[in-house]
């Protein structure tokens, strides 16, 4: 068992400040949607009006999700639990709920925030215990239950779990992404927040590794870095759903809403764009192809891989490719 380190690596500090649910006039679609400054910088409005990733499941294979969470109630397909080996994956961390909200959190709701996909669903698979930690074993399970039960998308924010050190070591980790792959789904995993310059995973192993970027665009200081044709996402100061209970980053808020930062919260940003893009009718390794030949890195800055993510360029692209197939 390996235990997170992302608490002082990526400073994942929940802010307690006036994030209540449904905070904001009663007008807005989503009163938190101003404090949200990644959903602009991928241009995830202007990808809406081509695809919200409607019948696209996208699992969080993490610490589980509230599954009361007003802005996240009703977006849950069935999902499962590794650690107590159930079907109840109660989130009892926290992190799995942010990376649910931002995923796909209820859009235009009058509550809380708007999610990246907002028309997929989320399936929540525990594969994380309460302090964050999680085996092998469960984690690998995790992957191939999720596709093996209808997940799209794979979203893996588990660079804070040792993820990173399995995946070099050559683990089981890569056979379970590849068959994932086989079955269909495109797995997305974050980074890891050591500001390190690694190739995480197996060269042909089918995954799409995410960096971390900030509001201006350029790395953020934590995030790992050399992965082969990665790609970098907003992950700082990035506000989602928490649980509305008392767990491991809620505990001096449970307001249901909080900012982390983290390569965490880069991945699921990724895994809604690919969401958007399956929507389109692309194929696992058509979306990780236009999610990377549509990357923006002017700079050619080794630390944002290929570049930052464009959630507009790569839904246009997807839609030009779908057309010259007809």
């Amino acid at each position: 068992m390996r235990r997170r380190s992302a608490a002082a690596l990526a400073a994942l500090t929940t802010l307690t400040a006036a994030l209540a649910t449904g905070c904001g006039s009663d007008d807005e679609p989503d009163p938190l949607r101003g404090q949200q400054w990644a959903i602009d910088a991928l241009k995830l409005p202007d990808a809406w009006g081509t695809a919200k990733g409607e019948d696209t499941v996208i699992a969080v294979v993490d610490s589980g999700v509230d599954p009361g969470h007003p802005d996240l109630k009703g977006r849950l397909v069935d999902g499962y639990d590794f650690v107590d080996g159930d079907d109840d994956p109660k989130d009892l961390n926290g992190h799995g709920t942010h990376v649910a909200g931002i995923a796909a959190a209820h859009t235009d709701n009058g509550v809380g925030i708007a999610g990246g996909a907002r028309g997929a669903r989320i399936m929540p698979v525990r594969v994380l215990g309460a302090d964050g930690s999680g085996s092998d074993a469960n984690i690998t399970k995790g992957i191939v239950w999720a596709a093996q039960n209808g997940a799209d998308v794979i979203n893996l924010s588990l660079g804070e779990s040792g993820l990173m050190a399995r995946l070099l070591k050559g683990g089981v980790l890569n056979d379970a992404i590849s068959v994932a792959n086989g079955k269909g789904a495109v797995v997305v995993a974050a980074a890891g927040n050591d500001s390190t310059l690694l190739q995480p995973y197996e060269v042909d192993t089918p995954v799409l590794v995410v960096n971390a970027a900030d509001r201006n665009g350029q790395p953020a200081g934590f995030t790992n870095f050399g992965a082969r044709d990665a790609v970098a996402a907003p992950g700082v100061d990035i506000l989602s759903t928490l649980p509305t209970y008392t767990a491991k980053e809620t505990l001096k808020n449970t307001t249901g809403y909080g900012k982390l930062s983290g390569t965490s919260m880069a991945s699921p940003y990724v895994s809604a764009v690919a969401a958007l893009l399956h929507q389109q009718g692309l194929s696992p390794a058509e979306i990780m192809r236009t999610i990377r030949d549509t990357a923006v890195n002017p700079a050619n800055d080794l630390k944002l891989g290929l570049g930052n993510v464009d959630a507009s360029a790569a839904v246009q692209a997807a839609g030009k490719a779908t057309a010259g197939e007809k």
